[in-house]
This record gives C-alpha cells, structure tokens and sequence, in this order.
C-alpha cells in the first residue's frame, strides 16, 4: 500500500483498519480488566465454567478501559504531532511521542485539562482520561520526568512487563515506512518507561506484525517477518521463542484455556510480573486459532497472566486483519471513550492520507494545528 497512490478504496480499507487496531485493542483491554490477578480457577468460579465471555464490571462498571488503552490514544497523538512538525525541519519522532507521554503523565496527577497548556491539542483536553486505571508503575516513574530514555541509557532497565507493548500498535499503522523503521522506533520508545530487551522487542513485534496486517499481509506471514527482523536483534531470544511457541501451539490440538495456560505461565519472575513475550504469544496465538473477533479475545483474557496485555494486543491484530466492522457491536456499544477512538483513528487517517493538504511549509489549516500543535 503505496501513501502516494491513495485511491477512495483503499483510503476507506485503511481508515476501517485503523478504527479496527485501535477499538479492538479497547475492547480486548475492557474484556481483560475483570481478569486482571484472577487464575483461571478464579474466574471459572467468579463468572462461570467458560470464564468471562463478554464485559463485565471492572474499575466501576462494564467496559471501562485501562491506562493500555490511555497510553494507544497518545500514541496516535504523538505520531500525528510528528508528522505536522515535519513541516518546522523538527523530525525526531521519538522525541514527539515521549512530549505525548508526558501529556499522558500529567492525566495521572492532574484534576483535570489545564487550559492555560496551549500545547495540549485536543486529546489532553478529554476529562475522562484524567483517571488512574491501573497504571504499571514503569510507566509512571518513566514519564515522572522530561528525561528523554534512550536505547544506550533506557528507563527502569528492569521492567518487562507488556505496557510497553500495549501502546505499540499504532506504530505499526505507518503503512509508508520500511518495517525495520517501525520496529526501530516502537523499540525505541518502549525504551522511554522500559528498558528491558524483552519489553521493548515484544513492543517492536507487535508493530512489526500490526504494520504487515494493515498492508495486507497474513497473520502467519506478519509473524515471520517480525521474527526475521528480531533475529538481529541482542536479547530477542525470548520474544522470537514466545513467537515460535504461538506458532507451534496452533498445530497441537483445540483452542482453548489450557493450551493459552501453557503459553502464559504468570506470576512474578525474578524481574518484576508477567513477561511481555507471554502475553505477545497469548495475543498471537489467540488471534491465529479465532474464527472471530469474540471468541478470539475470549480466548486471550481467560487465563492466569496478564489477560488486560494479552486482550489488547489479540483485539489489536484481529482489528487491523480485518478491520472494524469485525468487532462485536454489542461490545462497542459500552466501550468506554468510543468517540474519541473513532475521532483519532480518523485523524490518523486524514493525516497519513491527506497530510500535504492539512498541513506545510507555506500554508496550514488553522483547525488542524489547533488539533495538533507544532509546540
């Protein structure tokens, strides 16, 4: 899919698959949050022998989402304030997307908007996003200050839980850049809160799989390129193992919980909670096996580990294979923050699609900037 070739069709699939990412990467959050420090044995008991099979009330009723589904939102904002600061010779991504970070950071103290920040565009001005829902404690002590993490000097070193990896897909949405672009910049940005290898491959995977599916590719296919670009990578050993584990599961007997347990061991490992392979190998698992978007995150929350990762990362890939109107209606309808998904989905569209005449050198749209400010 060429940027510079968009026709009125595959504008409509990209948009439709950009509004799939995001509002399944939501809904697989939302799902896992009743989950969230449950054992299987534990939710069997709490919602029955088939465990949880739609949403249930979590952080004060049904269909609220988590600090994943926060931190996606400001990642899209980020990627779009980088690509309108092209038009300044101010291109560093990495450098845009942690400003969004820290946006963020300041939802997680703050009352509420500021409306003396001129700089907060729209997204910050969302009261509803102004609430703590279980946060990692990597994220917040990443973000506590303006230190830009780097590759050579990361934040937390020890943190390899999957919040990195959460927030990652709509790097894999910059259908114009080379893969390797996208797995070096998902990487790099997962480095701003998580320092670990895993944590910022299992980030870098997940972009890499979600940019070959809004390409067209298959979910095995998208697979197999992520691993061949994580094989040069030091300490990808136990994100390509997580993979190779998905991929091998898928040929040996029935979907379902048991064969997600083998895959998601949960607990606390001598680093810290749940790994972000595991919950990688659960989402790719359950997205290869699902016949549809519901049994496929069902799938994915209904185990011991982190079933708020493993969702989002699953309703993430089986969006963006096939798009948003694969996702569960009744669901959607309770999605906590609908509406602002929807409007930075379209936006996202409109600026990878319709950038040049939003946004350049010589003119801009005033709303535009308004939306999403240069500073």
């Amino acid at each position: 899919m060429a940027t510079g070739l968009w026709g009125r069709v595959e504008q409509q699939d990209f948009r439709s698959r950009i509004r799939g990412t995001l509002l399944g990467s939501a809904l697989g959050d939302a799902l896992g949050a009743p989950a969230a420090g449950l054992t299987l044995d534990a939710l069997r008991e709490a919602h029955g022998p088939d465990g949880l099979t739609e949403p249930a009330p979590a952080l004060g009723r049904r269909g609220r989402v988590t600090a994943a589904t926060q931190l996606t939102l400001f990642t899209v904002d980020g990627l779009i304030r980088a690509h309108v600061r092209r038009d300044t010779g101010a291109w560093h991504p990495p450098t845009d997307l942690h400003r969004a970070y820290l946006r963020w950071a300041a939802t997680q103290h703050d009352w509420g908007p500021d409306e003396r920040r001129k700089d907060n565009g729209w997204l910050a001005q969302e009261e509803w996003l102004y609430a703590r829902r279980a946060p990692h404690r990597a994220c917040l002590t990443g973000f506590a200050d303006d230190v830009l993490g780097t590759l050579d000097q990361p934040k937390n070193p020890g943190a390899r839980d999957a919040a990195a990896a959460t927030r990652s897909a709509p790097f894999g949405l910059l259908v114009g850049w080379e893969p390797s672009l996208v797995l070096q910049l998902s990487v790099e940005c997962a480095a701003q809160s998580h320092g670990h290898p895993t944590a910022g491959l299992s980030a870098g995977a997940v972009a890499v799989i979600v940019h070959g599916l809004i390409r067209g590719d298959s979910l095995d296919s998208a697979v197999q390129r992520a691993l061949g670009l994580l094989g040069a990578r030091p300490g990808h050993q136990p994100v390509t193992d997580a993979l190779q584990r998905a991929l091998a599961a898928v040929t040996q007997g029935s979907p379902g919980p048991e064969a997600v347990e083998a895959l998601s061991p949960g607990g606390d490992g001598p680093d810290g909670p749940e790994e972000a392979a595991d919950a990688l190998a659960v989402a790719v698992y359950c997205a290869l096996v699902a016949a549809d978007v519901p049994q496929g995150l069902r799938l994915a929350v209904n185990h011991g580990g982190d079933s708020i990762a493993a969702g989002a990362l699953c309703g993430a890939l089986l969006g963006a294979l096939h798009g948003e109107t694969a996702l569960p209606a009744a669901w959607l309808a309770e999605l906590e923050g609908r509406a602002a998904l929807l409007e930075i989905s379209d936006d996202f569209a409109l600026e990878l699609t319709q950038g040049p005449t939003l946004h350049n050198p010589t003119a801009s749209s005033p709303g535009w900037l308004a939306r999403y400010p240069r500073g």
